[in-house]
């Protein structure tokens, strides 16, 4: 997965959510859209796109499918904002370096 489809699967303020009601555990379908003011096929197709995104694992249980946060379905978008943060604080580390270069001058 990519973080682009990560950024764009959390963008949606319903799938974001639906990760919040799995923090604590799987949950059904049906026990996800009795929390949400959405119908149930509205959930099946935020989760579709959760799952499509790498956020969520499903796993069979009898007749029911339980979705569950993939740990790892953020990896790329982590790796995409430490990189950002890196080259901010590089930034910000050049900065002192020629203010600090610039009152030695003086």
């Amino acid at each position: 997965m990519t973080y682009e489809m990560t950024i764009a699967a959390l963008a949606d303020p319903t799938r974001r959510a639906i990760l919040a009601c799995l923090r604590d555990g799987p949950l059904a379908v049906g026990a996800l859209a009795e929390g949400l003011p959405v119908s149930r096929p509205a959930v099946s197709q935020h989760l579709k796109v959760l799952s499509d995104a790498g956020l969520l694992m499903v796993s069979q249980r009898g007749t029911k499918r339980l979705y569950t946060i993939d740990p790892r379905g953020a990896d790329d978008l982590r790796r995409y904002l430490d990189s950002m943060w890196d080259d901010a604080l590089d930034a910000f580390a050049k900065a002192a370096r020629d203010k600090a270069a610039q009152k030695d001058k003086s």
